[in-house]
């Protein structure tokens, strides 16, 4: 169980009535709170969640609109999505309660201050290294606009600047990370076809391969369902047709792909996970038609080649630079 489950449960009495749980974990917290309905905007957790308890949790950029008489936001990484995760929920609960739980090491005394626009919030627990927050909505905001919140920026490429729309929580937001900076130096001669964008963000290198290879299908998935809208925002600006998806890691891909291009993912909210980036490089190989081709950029100091050349052989370095490295390798026809 997760620990910031675990604190909810010595409150058990606090929520045995209509209740959200916003952003939960995917562990048994559901079956512990037979009430309580769950919002989920990350697609491997919301598929754990669905397996166990059907139509219980809800996947998206919004609350679902089943009625609830409180909520419970588990705190992101991210501010600017916690300012907007809570407008959501206060918005629907006048006079009514919000609790906000959170490990001490993401902040969640920092997080606890925002909840002031809404009323006078109060600590109700402190254990497990979390803390457990409560605040009853005394000034109930107007439904936020989650376009109107977005950062929109320009890149100034060779191809013509790309407009990029990032919503609060997607990686990077606002700006172009270094590493995609790089990756956008190394898209040339890929083999064209049906090209996946993995781990898409903003829509960045996705929207740069459509412009670069426009008879082909391009695809772009990502776990994260802020990163999905705004990838379909940046598309449209650009007036660029590709299918965006959800999915909880290179399983939810199309197979016969002639192009797998990334940068991976290895870190959620305060902790560091590989697996979704472990799980791309082990498995390309059933996602890549003959001859088709991985390339990606990582972090240098991650040993990736071992696990790319176990899977698809050869591996080459494109480039290295700033800490990066460019990686490519072919499936063998």
């Amino acid at each position: 169980m997760d620990p910031r489950s675990e604190v909810l449960l010595r409150q058990a009495d606090l929520f045995s009535g209509e209740l959200l749980l916003a952003g939960l974990p995917a562990d048994d917290l559901l079956g512990q709170l037979p009430n309580a309905r769950g919002w989920s905007w990350h697609a491997g957790d919301h598929q754990r969640l669905q397996a166990r308890f059907g139509d219980r949790c809800a996947f998206g950029v919004e609350p679902p609109s089943a009625p609830f008489e409180a909520a419970v936001l588990f705190l992101p990484k991210s501010r600017e999505l916690t300012d907007y995760l809570l407008e959501a929920l206060a918005c629907k609960l006048a006079g009514r309660l919000i609790y906000l739980v959170g490990e001490k090491r993401a902040g969640i005394e920092r997080a606890a201050k925002q909840l002031a626009p809404f009323g006078q919030a109060r600590k109700l627990d402190s254990a497990r290294h979390c803390q457990l927050w409560q605040v009853k909505v005394a000034h109930s905001p107007a439904p936020p606009d989650l376009e109107r919140l977005a950062q929109r920026f320009s890149l100034p490429l060779i191809g013509g600047p790309l407009q990029v729309v990032s919503l609060p929580g997607v990686f990077s937001h606002g700006r172009l990370d270094r590493g995609t900076a790089l990756l956008l130096e190394h898209l040339d001669d890929l083999p064209g076809g049906r090209m996946l964008d993995f781990g898409c963000g903003a829509g960045i290198v996705g929207s740069c391969l459509k412009r670069r290879y426009p008879e082909s299908e391009l695809i772009l998935l990502d776990v994260d369902a802020f990163a999905v809208e705004s990838s379909r925002l940046t598309l449209a600006a650009n007036g660029l047709d590709a299918s965006v998806i959800a999915g909880g890691g290179i399983d939810a891909a199309p197979r016969d792909c002639s192009a797998i291009v990334s940068n991976p993912p290895f870190h959620q909210g305060v902790h560091t996970h590989y697996e979704a980036s472990e799980s791309l490089l082990q498995r390309a190989a059933s996602h890549l038609s003959p001859g088709g081709e991985l390339r990606l950029v990582a972090n240098a100091f991650l040993r990736y080649p071992p696990l790319i050349e176990a899977s698809l052989g050869r591996c080459d370095t494109l480039q290295e630079a700033d800490g990066f490295r460019i990686y490519s390798a072919r499936r063998e026809r």
